[in-house]
Parts: C-alpha cells; sequence; structure tokens
C-alpha cells in the first residue's frame, strides 16, 4: 500500500480548483492526470525580463516590464487588420501594443484609456515605433506583472496556455510537504544539492541547475533501486537446473555456422541455465545476427533436459513468422512446437491447451494469451521475450507466476542500447551482446536523395516492383503529433496507390490491430509489392523479397531509428537499397547523422553516435516503442548520473540495511513517489 503520507500528490488533477472536464483532455494528452503529475512538469525553459523605468532604458529585442498608460485606440480597417493601443511611459515615448485576430474586445477591455498598466513582453520596433505585439502580461500597477520576470515556459498542449498550466502547478506545488532524505548523506553533502522540496519549487521558479539535477537524481535512483531488488528477489527464487545433453542440438539444419558472438552467448546462457536461480539475461542483437538461432538453440537446452519452453512475442504476425522458422529449424529433430495466440479458438485452442498440459508440446509460440491464467503448462522452465522493449518490468514478472518453478527469462532485442542506457533500462538483467553479422549476409546500399528528385524516386520504385521485387515506404514524422504523422502517410499512400494500384498496402498505429495484420499479412505473401507505413512500421518483420526501403525526410529521425527501419530490408540474398530522401535545409546535426547512416551498418556504434548527436532529444526510437525511460533525466543527466546512483541503490542494498531503517524507509517513500513499487512489493511483507 502506498504510504499515506504521499496520497495528496497522488489526487486526480480534477481535484484541483478550475479543472473541469474540458480541461482535463488537454491535461491528459500531456500525461497529467494527477498532483504528482504536475509538480514533475518542469519547464522547458524560462523568459528573463527585465523592469525598466521608460522605454530609453531598454533594447530593441529585450524582454521587458514596463509601466505604460494607454492613450488612443487605433483600430485597422478590415478584420484582418492589427488592433493597435497607443500607450505612453513615464518618459512620454509612444509605443504600440499591437494585437492580431479578433482580440480588440479583449484589449480594450484589458487597456482602458488613461490609466497605467504593467506591460511584459517583446520590444520591438516596426518602421519608425516601438512595439510589443501581444503582451505576454498587462496587469494593474500594483499588481503581478514585476512576479514574471522570470517566467517558466512550459510544455503546453492543444488547450491549455502558460498561465493556466504555471496556475496549476502552482496549485500542486502547495501539496508538496517535506520528506526524509533517501540520498546517502555523504552524496547529499558532496553534490550539495537542495532538500526534495525545496528541489520542486526551485526547479519551477528559474534555471536552477542543481534543482534539476537532484530531481533526475531521484528518478535514476528510484530506477536503479527497483531493478536491482528485482534482480536480488529473482536471485532468491528457485529455478529448475537444466542441462542438455546436445541430442537435439545436433540435428538441427542451420544455414551458416554459429558466429563467434553467438557461441559466446549461448554459452553465457547455458551457464545461467544451470544454475538453480532462475536467469534473467538480455540478449542483444542487431538486425541480422542470428538472435533466433541463439534462442532456439537455448529452448532445445531445456527440451533435452525434460522440460517445455516457451517465446513470447509482441505481435500475432511475429509469432507466427516466429513459429514458421522454428518449425523449419527442427524439421527432422522431432521437438514439437505450436504455435498460440488470441485468434486461437474451439477445437484448435483445446487441443493446444491439452498439449501444454500433458507435455507433448516442447515448446510454444505466441502472444500474450500463451499467460493467460487459463493457459497451464506440464514444465514449463524457459521462457524468451522477443523485442523486449515493448514490454515492461512488471510484464517481465508476471511470467514468475507460470510454471512449478520460476521459470529462467531471456528476453531479446534488436533496439541496440548505448552501454549507459542498458544499465537504466535493464539494470536487473544480466546482458550478452551479439556483435557480429553471419557470413555471407551483404551491406544495404543506403544513399541519400535530395526531395527534389522525388519523381526519380518514384520511377526507380515503379522499375523495381515491375522486376517483382518488394518495398517499404516510410512516411516522416511531420511533428510531436500521431495524427499528423496518419495524415503524411494517408496522403503519400493515396498518391502512390493511384501509380501502383492494389499493389500497395497502408500501415499506422491507428488501424483497427485486425486490419493491419491483414495488411502486413498480404504483404508478407507478396500479394502487396508495396508498403506504406508510419514509424510504428513493426519491427521485425522479415520479407526476403523486400529489398528497398524509402525514408521520406529521413533527417527527422534519430539515427538508431533510421536503422531500425533499413534493417527492415537485405534480409534475402538479393541486394537491398536504403533511400533517405532529405529536405532541403539540415542542420549539421542532420547533415551528420545521414552521413553516419550511409558510413556504416554497427547498430551499436550508430546507437552510441545517437546519444551523442541528439543530447536531450528523441531516445532510441522510444517514440516509436512508446516506452521512454524516464520523465525528468535528460540523456547527458543519465550519462552523468545513472552510475553514481546505481553505486548508492548498491550501497543502500548491501550495507545500509534495504528498505529497513530510517534511510530505506525514506528509500521506500521514492519508490511509490516515482512508481517503481513493484520493488517494494517483492520483498516479504513489503
Amino acid at each position: 500500500m502506498r504510504p499515506d503520507r504521499l496520497n495528496p500528490l497522488f489526487a486526480e488533477t480534477a481535484s484541483l480548483k478550475g479543472v473541469g472536464p474540458g480541461l482535463q483532455r488537454p491535461l491528459e494528452k500531456l500525461g497529467l492526470t494527477r498532483v504528482r503529475d504536475l509538480i514533475y512538469h518542469l519547464p522547458d525553459r524560462f523568459v528573463q525580463r527585465r523592469a525598466v523605468a521608460n522605454l530609453d532604458e531598454a533594447s530593441i529585442g529585450e524582454q521587458i516590464v514596463v509601466a505604460l498608460t494607454p492613450r488612443e485606440y487605433r483600430a485597422g480597417g478590415s478584420a484582418r487588420a492589427p488592433f493597435r493601443v497607443q500607450a505612453e511611459d513615464a518618459a512620454g515615448n509612444i509605443c504600440s501594443l499591437t494585437y492580431f485576430g479578433r482580440n480588440a474586445g479583449w484589449a480594450r477591455k484589458q487597456l482602458p484609456l488613461g490609466e497605467a498598466r504593467w506591460i511584459a513582453g517583446r520590444l520591438d520596433q516596426f518602421g519608425q515605433t516601438l512595439q510589443i505585439v501581444h503582451p505576454d502580461h498587462v496587469a494593474e500597477q500594483g499588481g503581478a506583472a514585476l512576479g514574471t520576470l522570470c517566467e517558466p515556459i512550459y510544455p503546453l498542449s492543444d488547450g491549455l496556455t502558460q498561465g493556466r498550466i504555471a496556475a496549476l502547478v502552482t496549485q500542486a506545488l502547495g501539496h508538496v510537504t517535506d520528506l526524509p532524505e533517501w540520498i546517502e548523506p555523504g552524496l547529499f553533502d558532496r553534490m550539495k544539492w537542495p532538500a526534495w522540496r525545496e528541489a520542486l519549487l526551485e526547479a519551477h521558479q528559474g534555471e536552477h541547475k542543481a534543482a534539476r539535477d537532484r530531481l533526475a537524481y531521484d528518478e535514476l535512483l528510484a530506477n536503479s533501486l527497483a531493478l536491482m531488488l528485482v534482480k536480488n528477489a529473482n536471485r532468491a527464487r528457485i529455478g529448475t537446473p537444466l542441462q542438455g545433453d546436445g541430442r537435439l542440438r545436433a540435428k538441427l539444419s542451420l544455414p551458416f555456422a554459429l558466429t563467434g558472438a553467438q557461441a559466446r552467448s549461448i554459452a553465457e546462457i547455458e551457464g545461467d541455465l544451470a544454475q538453480t536461480a532462475p536467469m534473467l539475461r538480455l540478449l542483444q542483437g542487431d538486425v541480422g545476427s542470428g538472435k533466433t538461432v541463439v534462442a532456439l538453440e537455448a529452448m532445445l537446452v531445456a527440451v533435452e533436459a525434460g522440460a517445455q519452453a516457451a517465446l513470447l512475442a509482441p505481435t500475432e504476425i511475429l509469432a507466427r513468422q516466429h513459429h514458421a522458422t522454428l518449425t523449419r529449424m527442427v524439421a527432422g529433430t522431432g521437438v514439437t512446437i505450436a504455435l498460440f495466440t488470441g485468434r486461437d479458438k474451439g477445437r484448435a485452442r483445446e487441443s493446444i491447451l491439452m498439449g501444454l498440459i500433458d507435455g507433448s508440446i516442447d515448446i510454444c509460440v505466441g502472444t500474450h494469451a500463451i499467460f493467460q491464467e487459463a493457459v497451464a503448462y506440464k514444465n514449463l522452465a524457459f521462457v524468451v521475450i522477443d523485442e523486449q522493449h515493448r514490454f515492461g518490468v512488471g510484464q517481465r514478472l508476471m511470467l514468475t507466476q507460470k510454471g512449478k518453478r520460476t521459470p529462467h527469462c531471456l528476453a531479446m532485442t534488436a533496439t541496440p542500447i548505448p552501454r549507459t542506457l542498458t544499465l537504466a533500462q535493464y539494470g536487473e538483467m544480466d546482458v550478452s551482446r551479439l556483435d557480429e553479422m553471419p557470413p555471407g549476409r551483404q551491406p544495404i546500399d543506403t544513399r541519400v536523395v535530395a526531395v527534389e528528385r522525388m519523381g526519380d524516386v518514384i520511377g526507380a520504385l515503379a522499375r523495381h516492383l515491375e522486376a517483382g521485387q518488394q518495398a517499404y515506404w516510410v512516411c516522416p514524422m511531420v511533428r510531436e503529433s500521431e495524427t499528423d504523422d496518419i495524415a503524411a502517410a494517408e496522403a503519400r499512400f493515396a498518391e502512390l496507390q493511384v501509380r501502383f494500384s492494389g499493389d500497395v498496402v497502408l500501415v499506422h498505429g491507428q488501424l483497427r490491430p485486425e486490419i493491419k495484420d491483414a495488411a502486413m499479412e498480404r504483404f508478407a505473401r507478396g500479394e502487396a509489392k508495396l508498403l506504406v507505413a508510419t514509424t510504428v512500421i513493426e519491427v521485425g518483420v522479415d520479407v526476403p523479397n523486400a529489398t528497398l526501403m524509402v525514408i521520406e525526410q529521413a533527417e527527422r529521425f534519430g539515427l538508431a531509428q533510421l536503422h531500425q527501419l533499413r534493417g527492415r530490408v537485405g534480409r534475402g540474398a538479393e541486394k537491398s537499397t536504403c533511400l533517405l530522401l532529405r529536405g532541403d535545409t539540415l542542420s549539421e546535426t542532420a547533415r551528420e547523422r545521414l552521413a553516419l547512416m550511409r558510413e556504416t551498418q554497427d547498430g551499436f556504434l550508430l546507437a552510441e553516435e545517437d546519444l551523442r548527436l541528439r543530447g536531450g532529444g528523441e531516445l532510441l526510437g522510444t517514440r516509436q516503442s512508446g516506452d521512454a525511460p524516464f520523465r525528468i533525466a535528460s540523456l547527458e543527466q543519465i550519462a552523468e548520473l545513472l552510475p553514481i546512483a546505481h553505486d548508492d541503490a548498491r550501497l543502500l542494498i548491501e550495507r545500509d540495511g534495504g528498505l529497513t531503517g530510517e534511510r530505506g524507509e525514506a528509500a521506500r517513500l521514492l519508490l511509490y513517489l516515482f512508481e517503481r513499487d513493484y520493488g517494494v512489493q517483492l520483498l516479504r511483507g513489503g
């Protein structure tokens, strides 16, 4: 149970003054559903203003606060013309307060003639006239305008204004009381950080780096501590030691010899499986590095030891793809592999359920349906999770409920993650890396093409499809709005459909699952030649005949996401090409990013460069997966503070008594505050 003293912070935002249904919707778009969310909704930046006695003291382009007295209204000759209020300062200088749109009535009400007002805004010049366009604040003398000398600028959504969000944050901060300190005392003194409540207040009032760092550290410490508790709890569980005799693995017909990285990873997994403590390991492998073969070898160790294994995929189409691949690989071994998804009904479903209970099914491949309450196994001892980034820690913990004992768990991801961030996202796991590519895999010809050559690109696409090949066309991220992304994809789909008729299918995130799956299956079977998609294109879809990838406005994407998209091609024997369509203007960062895509296909190198180039921007395709690990900590703060937080968490558990004692009780509050309380629940009596 959450400690009572935190309950006010977890009250709904609807409990705040002035928040009704109309305001709740834009708040929900920003994820601001509780008081706690508002106090951690930190400003993007601050506007620094200077109070001046008159306009002679100010510079053009400067943000100022000044007392002005309205003298005359000047309406334009049309509804579109600006409305101007001619105002005078204490020295007699005239300044035009200019409003566009239908703001004349508001301006007359706020700026009555002859009555002085404090005006906050940017001083500009139009011809020979000084002006402030749409003043940020207007207040009576003696009012609050001088309080806006340092004004926070918050992230907004449609329906919210800076004034409204600032007022709500102020209300929310009124619910904040002092909490006991959870940071190790020596570290706290050395870093010279403010206390928690003080840090929150300062972070909303100005550019206080120490306050921001302290709040980011809290988030990183909560994450590190929770993952460490998960790891320790997992080691304390009893699993089933698994040692195979190699008889099934010797019969496998693999398309190529194992790479050194595959052999090393298999040996690491075998070592874990032989232990009583259940394995919890992450297998990181670039696109095409052979993760599936490693997973199969590991699952066969379990089968050789008389146990069952299961493979969990995030989507039905990927589950079907894995089932087909694994069935082909184990042909002639006598191993039984079943496919189980939510689509299975009636006798087919009952047959699979019986096979899992009586042990006649050795390996079960499927979606989350394989872990439903009604699904029972005779002896499930090993679980593989594909595309691990699609599943959170809570879902990983769910797997411990299946089987007579806690199953061994191997998680796999094709998203290269910098070493710094591996600790942040998968700190409770041991890690194996596939950093070699199988022999014979052809490099993908990557080219950067200016958008003016769109006609040439579509012509080349036509020749490509006429030759019997397939292609992907990924549409740009227009803005931070999925609706805009979909609109861009639908427009491109309509244009390409005119040219290529029924050979084109469309996939985006708001399609119903059955429609999306049907489109993907048409493409996978070769019935459709061109797949147009937003950035939600399925990770891991394997269509060997698709040998061309076109990515529009590639400069808008991060390196890791470009690499993931490029990895959809180059999966067969034919030479593959990736065309990066760029816009007219490129920043230096975008230019460097596209150059790196041309120069290397090493996903781990690109992930490290992505971290360096993007800084606090979008992280490793997290927009695609919807699973950004942190809300407060920036990438720079993660790189700087995460190792310290990791060491602090380890000291708390190993030296300071864990979640008992004075600091331990404070750490419990921290875990609940950042909703990492699954770490608390793992402890007896937690």
